[in-house]
């Protein structure tokens, strides 16, 4: 991003000139006066973003001591030469490195020593960035080499082959989620002649490792295509194996834990469909596992119970909170599943992984996830059944596996708003349960000591306006004055679950006397699948209804004084529409990548990713009464002439999924429209980020400070320090 010079800071904010053009759709006039800004080639709009930086720079400046004080607080909490606690797969220990200074990371790995001793090894502390961290280290991929004159870097995937001699792995240096991918040998280093392009993501290897599998997108961005690359041949000369003609769905391949299916699966909002390759049986060809139908959800893995091979099953057949049914390796109809766990109301089962013996369960209820762990034989059904349970009400829990099918042990991830990660091994044999690592918040003289025990959370409930309590998360230093400046966080779409999760960045707010809450809104996934439902479609306003009922709540009740808002992306259009709806609410809103033209996006199927979201949002191209619903929030179209309060959008020229023009639209319409003529409103546009934003460690910090040091100029916190 560029930074002007102080010299030449603008005196009043751009205005753009507004170009009026109406359309009528289900007999309503729609005027639009700033979709010229869409092209991010054109000359003219390119110096729009350009000087909508220099305003938000110069009126920002007095907040640039402020913003290097919070990086320098981030990275004297964090241990910036570091690695993650190795993960086992295919005879080998794989592990992440952080160097300080370093921008990116490197995957490396050393070989298992014992292969019935299944505790990661654990390197010293104090592991120079030119050490090996490991007896016997191999570095996999240095990402701070394939970054190395790019100004934006994202891994978008690597895999590696069932003997670990080749890895897959492909990058993006632009910013728009198109891949390119390469392959290394890992014996000698060296780069294979192929080079793929245009990828969505990574690869997935076939067992012989001498040919892959690889997803491409159509026009609109949508993943459609799977396709067969063999080494050493073109990519012309690919093999298509599925393409996906519906554009409701997105397609994606994998291989199951047991490495004897490749799966591909097409799933839209509602909808989903399995095929699978069985690499033992290869001449059958790919297979449906269970034709598609309207509104059924499943997937599958592979199991080997009491000797038996069996799909598991996790499906919305019997209920919308899910079950788990078993399954011959072979087309099954739905009404010959065996149910294993049937839907239980209230018990929202996320996922499942299945290993050779077991299956971890991922399911969440009352609002917070757990971790289920199920022994089982064919015959006799559940041997054993365990919640891995952990203390509190406001807490996270995850877990995952290594990448081995027979392996008798689990990782189990536990995190709070105040509690740091802390990663543990569950031995599946035992239920014994071992901290491996827990993330450092280090002391320092410019921050201090971190202690926990200074910090409290609790779990709110909110009662929003038709009745529905609505959860809201908080934390806050026990020792704050009350009622403490607020950053109230909200998402809700998609069924996403936006859990209690501790942030070291937070704490420079929290230290500060600022409090945090995320409030856990309709449309999110919190509270199941109803709650999802609740807030989508024509129930879309109950999301808004929601954030603003805990924003009031939370000052009715003592807990706030000031207020700020933040969201991103679909959040971004909660924080759209509660500046029209209710912005005597708000102190100070920041909308990142935000949603906030979703009217005109949904209108215009050829854009990226619009006919895939009809389900989330509806069709207002097609639908008369979709048109009203969506016309009656979409952030852009109502702004209206009354007081805002100051407002931060952030946005990425190259972002794919919300295009820039989105927020550059609603700023113009909002310094055009409100009634002080012009409100505090800026757009920050990063010219080399993504929807994600700038990459690289330090860069994200940076980015981070300067929205940081925004939101505790607005909540009165600007002078303080922790």
């Amino acid at each position: 991003m560029t930074s002007p010079d102080a010299s030449s800071s603008p005196a009043r904010p751009p205005l753009a000139p507004a170009r009026p053009v109406t359309r009528t759709w289900h007999g309503h006039e729609r005027t639009d006066a700033y979709d010229w800004l869409r092209d991010p080639e054109d000359a003219e709009v390119l110096a729009h973003l350009e000087a909508e930086n220099a305003w938000t720079e110069a009126s920002t400046a007095h907040l640039a001591d402020l913003r290097e004080r919070l990086v320098e607080e981030i990275r004297l909490r964090t241990r910036e030469t570091d690695l993650s606690v190795p993960s086992r797969l295919h005879g080998w220990w794989y592990y992440s490195r952080s160097f300080a200074g370093k921008e990116y990371g490197a995957r490396c790995r050393v070989p298992v020593t014992d292969p019935e001793d299944w505790t990661p090894p654990r390197p010293a502390e104090d592991v120079a960035p030119d050490t090996p961290a490991l007896p016997g280290e191999e570095v996999v991929i240095d990402l701070n080499e394939l970054a190395e004159g790019h100004e934006f870097f994202s891994l978008g995937g690597a895999s590696v082959t069932l003997d670990g001699h080749l890895l897959a792995y492909a990058v993006d240096t632009v910013g728009d989620e198109r891949y390119t991918l390469r392959v290394k040998d890992l014996r000698t280093g060296e780069l294979l002649p192929d080079e793929l392009t245009g990828l969505m993501g990574g690869a997935t290897w076939a067992p012989d490792g001498e040919s892959f599998y690889y997803v491409t997108v159509d026009e609109s961005w949508r993943p459609d295509t799977v396709h067969r690359h063999v080494l050493g041949t073109q990519q012309a000369d690919d093999e298509v194996v599925f393409a996906e003609p519906d554009a409701r769905f997105f397609v994606g391949v994998g291989r199951s834990r047991s490495g004897r299916f490749l799966v591909i699966g097409a799933e839209s909002k509602s909808t989903s469909e399995i095929r699978f390759l069985d690499t033992e049986r290869p001449d059958l060809g790919w297979r449906v596992f269970a034709e598609r139908r309207q509104d059924l959800e499943y997937s599958v893995g592979h199991a080997v119970i009491g000797g038996e091979d069996c799909f598991v099953v996790t499906h919305n057949l019997t209920g919308p909170d899910g079950a788990v049914s078993l399954a011959p390796v072979e087309p099954t109809a739905p009404e010959d599943w065996t149910d294993l766990l049937p839907h239980t109301p209230g018990t929202r089962i996320e996922g499942v992984d299945t290993f050779a013996g077991h299956l971890l369960v991922h399911q969440r209820s009352g609002g917070l996830t757990r971790v289920r762990v199920l022994r089982l034989d064919l015959v006799d059904g559940v041997v054993d059944d365990r919640l891995v349970e952990f203390e509190g009400e406001v807490h996270t829990v995850h877990a995952g596996g290594p990448g081995v099918f027979d392996a008798p042990v689990l990782q189990v991830a536990h995190t709070s708003l105040r509690h740091p990660p802390a990663l543990h091994q569950y031995d599946v044999r035992t239920g014994e349960l071992t901290l491996l690592k827990q993330t450092p918040v280090l002391s320092n003289e410019l921050t201090g000591e971190f202690d926990v025990e200074a910090y409290e959370q609790h779990r709110l409930w909110v009662p929003s306006v038709d009745g529905v309590l609505v959860p809201a998360s908080l934390v806050v230093r026990s020792d704050a004055a009350r009622p403490a400046p607020t950053l109230l966080y909200g998402y809700g779409s998609y069924e996403a679950s936006m859990d209690p999760g501790f942030s070291t960045s937070r704490l420079s707010l929290l230290d500060r006397g600022g409090a945090f809450v995320i409030a856990h809104v309709r449309g999110g996934g919190e509270m199941g699948r109803g709650w999802y439902d609740d807030g989508k479609m024509e129930t879309k306003q109950h999301t808004f209804d929601d954030f603003v009922a805990v924003a009031r709540f939370l000052r009715a009740e003592g807990w706030s004084s000031r207020i700020v808002a933040e969201g991103g992306s679909a959040g971004g259009l909660l924080m759209g529409a509660v500046a029209n709806q209710a912005p005597d609410a708000f102190d100070g809103i920041a909308a990142a990548v935000p949603f906030v033209d979703n009217l005109t996006t949904m209108l215009d199927s050829s854009l990226p990713l619009t006919v895939t979201e009809y389900e989330e949002w509806g069709n207002p191209e097609g639908d008369p009464e979709a048109y009203e619903w969506i016309a009656a929030y979409a952030p852009y179209d109502n702004v209206t002439e009354q007081a805002y309060p100051p407002i931060l959008a952030t946005t990425s020229l190259h972002d794919t999924r919300v295009m820039f023009v989105e927020p550059a639209k609603w700023v113009a319409r909002l310094r055009a429209t409100a009634a002080d003529g012009r409100p505090e409103v800026l757009l920050r546009t990063e010219m080399d980020g993504g929807h994600g934003g700038v990459s690289g460690r330090y860069k994200s910090w940076a980015d981070r400070a300067f929205t940081l040091a925004w939101i505790l100029d607005r909540l009165g916190l600007a002078d303080g320090t922790p």
